[in-house]
């Protein structure tokens, strides 16, 4: 086999021994049988919320499993026709049977990412809250194009994007925006974009074409869901009620029934201008929970803030990402040095490389190529 071929095999196989030791390879099956053997207890929708539970750790370690066996069978069929191509010498075999394999190794790349999401709270939905920093329009309309950037790639996840609550910037953009981004994993693959970013460019509202500097914050935290426990203390909050405002649209409200919940002992502030006040009590109040819940969350494992912290101060200290489009084209992640000239793709949505890298260096504290021995 030629030297390029065998060192994907190689790849391939590299994130096949990760996915079994994330799956549990050698009591899959054993535990699939328990989990099917539950399945047919008759008492088992007798507490529904435990059976839907249930139902989907079972459809994640059947996933789990087809997705291991499949890479596993394809990369020996793929070998095994490179070989049989070599032994006949039919070039027109050999190469096919390369390009499947080079294929087979994003797919398996990305599913290796995707099995370090074991966090407890990483397969939940998630939050994404963007706010803009000192810098006026520029700043806004940063803030807005990272809300898109977002938006966009949820989408390519084939996630669903709820805004929750949105303040228009005064000229341009918008000075916040929250999202609830539903979907297998969302907080998992969030969860390292939290930060401040910043963009370096040509501004469009310079009549002198003067480079600017903007800087946008980003948090995520994730959904708690009913499985999660965060007891609030109603003393300890203040609910008000308001009319929304913004530049008008299909997201702003014109009646008194956006919420605002403050909670005292951390000075967490969480708001929802949906169309009901009920709903709005509700959403503000899972928000608040799941702040809270992220708090925690940072205290058990602060990693991947320590890194970034680390890069020193940039903005209001904690910069994780720069996005400069003059004088050059680059995209750099400060915790990871993982960079792209491909600014139009990133900011269209293309994010998977850079959630990816920070994600392997938060499981290993080290870069994906240096965590798999590269």
């Amino acid at each position: 086999m030629r030297a390029e071929a065998q060192n994907t095999a190689e790849q391939i196989s590299k994130s096949l021994e990760l996915l079994g030791q994330r799956l549990g390879v050698e009591t899959a099956q054993h535990r699939l049988e328990e989990f099917n053997a539950r399945v047919e207890d008759p008492n088992l929708w007798d507490d529904a919320d435990a059976a839907q539970k249930l139902m989907r750790d079972r459809q994640a370690l059947v996933d789990s499993i087809a997705t291991y066996e499949g890479i596993k069978q394809e990369l020996a069929d793929n070998v095994d026709l490179i070989e049989m191509g070599e032994m006949e010498e039919d070039e027109e075999v050999i190469s096919e049977a390369e390009a499947a394999l080079k294929m087979l190794a994003v797919t398996a790349a990305q599913k290796e990412l995707e099995a370090l999401l074991d966090g407890e709270a990483d397969g939940n939905d998630s939050f994404l809250e963007i706010n803009s920093g000192a810098g006026g329009t520029e700043s806004c309309d940063w803030a807005s194009m990272l809300a898109r950037m977002y938006v966009r790639w949820a989408e390519k996840k084939g996630y669903k994007v709820e805004l929750q609550a949105e303040s228009a910037g005064e000229e341009a953009g918008i000075k916040s925006a929250t999202y609830k981004i539903a979907g297998h994993n969302a907080y998992g693959w969030l969860k390292s974009e939290s930060g401040v970013h910043r963009l370096v460019r040509i501004s469009p509202f310079d009549s002198a074409a003067k480079r600017h500097t903007s800087f946008t914050s980003v948090k995520v935290y994730p959904v708690v869901d009913d499985n999660i426990e965060i007891e609030v203390n109603p003393s300890d909050i203040r609910i008000d009620t308001y009319r929304s405002s913004g530049a008008g649209g299909q997201h702003v409200n014109t009646t008194d029934s956006a919420v605002r919940i403050t909670h005292h002992p951390t000075g967490i502030v969480v708001t929802s201008s949906e169309k009901s006040q009920h709903q709005n009590r509700d959403i503000a109040m899972k928000a608040l929970k799941s702040r809270l819940y992220q708090m925690e969350l940072d205290k058990r494992s602060a990693l991947v803030n320590e890194v970034h912290e680390s890069a020193g101060d940039a903005g209001w200290g904690n910069q994780i990402r720069s996005y400069v489009l003059q004088p050059y084209q680059m995209v750099k992640d400060l915790r990871t040095n993982f960079e792209t000239s491909d600014t139009k793709g990133v900011l269209d949505g293309d994010l998977d490389g850079l959630m990816g890298a920070t994600l392997a260096l938060a499981v290993s504290g080290k870069s994906r190529a240096e965590a798999q021995g590269g």
